[in-house]
């Protein structure tokens, strides 16, 4: 369950009552606006990163015209204005429908833009490959001209660019193909993918839950590819109605719910040498994930994660790429869970770099080529975030981490450097005060640096290692040129706070009405995901969407209750076989919280959600200790042995194995416990939290004669897309919060 954060639903969801807007008053941000273009955000730069040699940095921007397609800019790191290197709409003006492969995937990455939607470097820096809808275009630096690769009825997806340059490859009809640059023809490496059988190709559960989208590896010096090889035939069949406006049509989705069989799984080397073809020897018991993929630099070893089906062991093998024979060099255990990350860097030295929890907090630390860990490069009651960079020459690491003197500070993120020859305190690179991400270049001699903040909207720069700004890739001043400048004077800074629960701090955030009098009182708006993810409250540049409730007087609250954020092992794993438990007891305090403050009103308190946060939602809404009055629930989960298996059986085992478990976060027997109005939203065609988890309430709520609203979307997945059904479906959350808790309500009018 990748984060579909209340950010993506709560980029999608408002309240507005019509009596709260004065609309003659400009200044007054309507819904109307906020799905309309160009972005309120303003010209914000995605997927930023540096050329190998630090002379270009590439960029996505969404069109002025068109916010949901993007195209592809660059600039040169000396100065000067940026330059569009790939024009989506000039290339393929009439974009057709995308494979159900790519759209499938494009799900699992959260990717709902069109165009240019993701590109690749060589090492050397001399060409970008951008897939651009289902076909394949290169970039060529000098000069550049953009070269068309392919043009077929099929899709290509997961195009790469070898590590020298010499050929590209991808993903076709279920086989991998990679095309010579110089001679201009391509060579398919494998040929019997068809049916249940698909080479090169993440499985769903690796792309959805396991944050790895690709299936094959290139060596570094372009001699072998390390390729997937997945076999669905042992999935169960779960028949899925795909409901559109035209219509349904049966999908047989093979979707692995929890306690049931997952895809084989088996990794082979393919030798470009000799055309030969080895299994990776992944051990005798195939009821495992194969987690990660990594080449050693000098590309003589691939490195490969081996997470155990339970989750509580991953193992590091390096596999000899010539016979596909491997040893077991290093283990991380935990008796909840291991979590998966993409903190793995191996040296030209032999020696890695690999990130555990076994302190407590996920730290970073120096292992030698046998696997032995050598030391620590980072301690503290802190969790890094990210290796995001390293510096052979000077053996420094960059990592991203959200913390202050050595003590975790999860509402901010900066970028740190630490040694990794010499264990010894951090120095911080970014200043303190917001939100930083960072690409460090290869030479750790610069990094793009994204930084927002309450009163900065996403900003991207190219720094020098010190922090010295070298060039603006994209400033998105806030000034009267701005899309959101008009609104920008009724925009209230957030208030950011603690409560305390088990002997953990829980930290919220809050957000009020323009003109707020706190001699007045307020219906309240709780915002929730409340599941294992990022968190939510940071110090970062709000949402629209917030300032659409704000503006329809609403006080919106937030609070990452345990289990959600980049915290300590025992933080996250406070909900391990208690899901909906642990969870709703912080809310519950959240809510006891609100009742305290002289401007709430205690009888106009509503909780929206989506994904997690629509489990949540529900659940909140019949914890009579809550006293909820409404509560919007978007997609959730209503019955875990429904969702599938690597993210259910991490944090709740399987069915069989903790039975209480789940009966405990099954909803249907809750229901008639509602204190207040339900709203329950799902996308017809949803292929994540398949829609049976919302029709089974749907039933169960008739068959109690217990009333509720429902707004189904046909065709739409497991998020709502585009500005015209954003704008729908904010304007649906807009009435049912103003009947509920707004300005409508029967509580308003006592």
């Amino acid at each position: 369950m990748r984060n579909l954060l209340l950010a993506s639903a709560l980029s999608l969801i408002v309240v507005v009552p019509a009596q709260a807007q004065d609309a003659t008053d400009p200044s007054i941000l309507t819904v109307e606006r906020v799905f309309a273009n160009p972005s309120l955000a303003g010209p914000v730069a995605r997927g930023v990163s540096l050329s190998p040699d630090g002379e270009l940095v590439a960029f996505l921007r969404s069109r002025e015209d068109d916010v949901n397609v993007q195209d592809l800019w660059a600039m040169s790191t000396e100065g000067g204005e940026p330059f569009k290197l790939i024009d989506a709409r000039a290339l393929v003006p009439d974009a057709g429908e995308l494979s159900e492969a790519e759209i499938a995937r494009r799900e699992r990455m959260r990717i709902s833009a069109r165009g240019v939607v993701e590109y690749s470097w060589d090492q050397q820096g001399r060409y970008i490959l951008a897939p651009l809808e289902g076909d394949v275009f290169l970039a060529e630096r000098e000069g550049g001209t953009v070269r068309r690769l392919t043009e077929t009825e099929a899709d290509e997806i997961d195009a790469k660019v070898s590590p020298k340059g010499n050929y590209v490859s991808w993903v076709r009809d279920q086989d991998l193909v990679v095309y010579d640059l110089a001679a201009g023809a391509e060579q398919a490496v494998t040929t019997d993918g068809d049916g249940l059988i698909t080479w090169a190709t993440a499985e769903f559960i690796a792309q959805e839950e396991m944050d790895r989208d690709t299936g094959y590896w290139w060596s570094p010096d372009e001699r072998f590819i390390a390729i997937q090889r997945t076999d669905e035939s042992t999935v169960d069949v779960i028949p899925r109605l795909d409901i559109t406006g035209g219509g349904a049509t049966v999908i047989e989705q093979r979707y692995p719910r929890a306690g049931r069989p997952n895809a084989v799984v088996d990794l082979y080397v393919h030798d470009r040498t000799t055309g030969q073809r080895l299994k990776v020897d992944l051990g005798a018991n195939p009821d495992v994930y194969l987690a990660r993929v990594n080449w050693s630099a000098d590309g003589n070893t691939l490195y490969v994660q081996r997470q155990s089906r339970d989750q509580k062991t991953l193992e590091l093998i390096a596999v000899d790429p010539t016979t596909g024979q491997g040893r077991v060099i290093a283990t991380q255990t935990s008796e909840a869970w291991v979590g998966l990350t993409h903190d793995f860097k191996a040296l030209k030295d032999g020696n890695f770099i690999w990130s555990s929890e076994d302190s407590g907090w996920r730290h970073l630390y120096l292992h030698g080529p046998d696997g032995r860990r050598l030391r620590a490069i980072t301690t503290g009651e802190y969790a890094v975030t990210g290796l995001n960079g390293v510096d052979e020459r000077t053996g420094r690491v960059f990592f991203t981490a959200s913390m202050r003197d050595g003590k975790e500070y999860p509402i901010e993120q900066q970028l740190f450097s630490a040694s990794y020859r010499r264990t010894g305190r951090p120095a911080e690179i970014t200043p303190r005060g917001g939100w930083w991400s960072a690409s460090v270049n290869g030479t750790g001699t610069a990094y793009v640096g994204n930084y927002n903040d309450p009163d900065t909207p996403p900003q991207s720069a190219l720094y020098a290692i010190d922090g010295e700004r070298l060039a603006w890739i994209e400033e998105n001043r806030l000034d009267e040129n701005h899309p959101f400048w008009p609104y920008n004077a009724r925009q209230r800074d957030p208030e950011f706070g603690t409560l305390q629960s088990d002997g953990e701090t829980l930290h919220w955030q809050m957000s009020t009405p323009p003109g707020f009098d706190p001699s007045k009182t307020y219906p309240v708006v709780m915002q929730v995901y409340g599941g294992p993810s990022g968190g939510g409250v940071k110090r970062t540049w709000p949402s629209a969407t917030t300032q659409l409730l704000t503006e329809a007087g609403y006080v919106v609250f937030r609070l990452d209750n345990r289990g959600e954020g980049y915290r300590s092992a025992r933080f996250k794993q406070a909900l391990y076989l208690t899901m909906g438990q642990p969870e709703i007891a912080d809310q519950v305090l959240a809510a006891d919280y609100l009742r305290t403050l002289p401007f709430v009103d205690d009888d106009r308190i509503a909780a929206m959600g989506w994904s997690y946060g629509g489990f949540m939602t529900l659940h909140m809404l019949t914890e009579p200790k809550m006293g909820l009055a409404a509560a919007i629930s978007g997609a959730p989960v209503t019955d875990w042995s429904l969702y599938d298996t690597h993210y259910t059986e991490r944090f709740m085992s399987t069915p069989e194995a903790n039975p209480e478990g789940y009966a405990a976060s099954d909803i249907l027997d809750q229901l008639p416990l509602m204190t207040g109005r339900l709203l329950l939203m799902h996308g017809m065609a949803d292929d994540n939290v398949i829609f049976e988890n919302t029709t089974r309430v749907l039933n169960a709520l008739q068959e109690k004669s217990l009333p509720f609203e429902t707004m189904l979307y046909p065709g739409q997945r497991h998020g709502i897309r585009g500005n015209e059904r954003g704008l729908h479906q904010w304007r649906t959350y807009l009435d049912f919060l103003d009947r509920t808790i707004g300005t409508r309500s029967p509580a308003a009018q006592d």
